[in-house]
């Protein structure tokens, strides 16, 4: 029988862990130099992603030793399947922690049923911190990110947005045609891009209305930012049919699909 998560605890590792992770990365980052190796997928990773990822998991396994998890980095992982559990992408945005662009995160999600609950999606670089707290609700902590207490949080929602000037935000590394086609039948007042999942958090913030993501990805990448834009009162929608994202899937990848402030009325695609 699975005993109840305690979410005050899993907030307060994941955050903790997250923050660790980013030390190890930044160490890695402003260093003079760093190898950049092919994974099997030809997708890049580097000794920052595998420092991240081992120090996550040893955490994440010694505090929920009875919840399955799932990393990117163990491929040994990713054949467990259960009705919950944890999902971590150590390094979400390879490709601008190479190029010292600074919009990559570390995050870790929380999978019940299909569905993200809680998420960390922490941005070293650009000092951002985005997570879920106890209840399910999502902040944007500011202060010193102190690893043993958090700071001041303000709450986040989504707006209320104005469907003849929508915000979107689009991926920087991960643009093409099929996505601006779909920009295109919005009436767009502004756009912006942005690596890693730190698009979730910004329509989360309030800051974005509308992402769409026509391209693959992996549940690692998108968990811990589709938590903190739920939890921020946004949706997570399938491309083709607008059926929520759901979690747990073969191979854990998603298909196209799309993040938004309900308001937004979505066109089908």
């Amino acid at each position: 029988m699975e005993r109840t998560l305690d979410f005050d605890n899993l907030t307060a590792v994941m955050r903790r862990l997250a923050l660790e992770a980013g030390d190890a990365i930044m160490k890695i980052y402003n260093s003079d130099d760093f190898d950049v190796r092919a994974k099997s997928d030809t997708s890049p990773v580097t000794a920052a992603d595998e420092a991240a990822d081992a120090l996550i998991s040893a955490g994440l396994r010694a505090a929920f030793p009875d919840v399955t998890l799932v990393t990117e980095e163990q491929a040994a992982s990713h054949a467990e399947r259960a009705a919950r559990f944890l999902i971590v992408d150590p390094l979400d945005g390879t490709k601008e922690f190479v190029q010292r662009r600074g919009d990559f995160t570390v995050n870790i999600a929380f999978v019940e049923d299909g569905v993200p609950l809680r998420g960390v999606v922490y941005a070293p670089a650009k000092g951002r911190m985005f997570y879920t707290d106890a209840t399910g609700q999502s902040v944007e902590e500011s202060g010193d990110l102190a690893k043993d207490r958090a700071g001041p949080v303000r709450l986040l929602s989504v707006t209320d947005p104005d469907n003849g000037a929508l915000m979107v935000v689009a991926s920087k590394s991960h643009r093409d045609q099929a996505t601006d086609d779909y920009i295109g039948k919005y009436a767009v007042r502004d756009m912006t891009s942005a690596g890693s999942s730190l698009k979730f958090c910004l329509v989360a913030a309030g800051e974005a209305d509308l992402y769409p993501r026509l391209g693959r990805t992996m549940e690692w990448d998108t968990a811990a930012g589709d938590a903190v834009l739920r939890g921020a009162g946004g949706k997570v929608v399938r491309f083709d049919d607008h059926a929520p994202l759901t979690y747990g899937k073969p191979g854990y990848e998603n298909p196209f699909f799309i993040a938004y402030a309900p308001g937004v009325e979505l066109h089908p695609g």
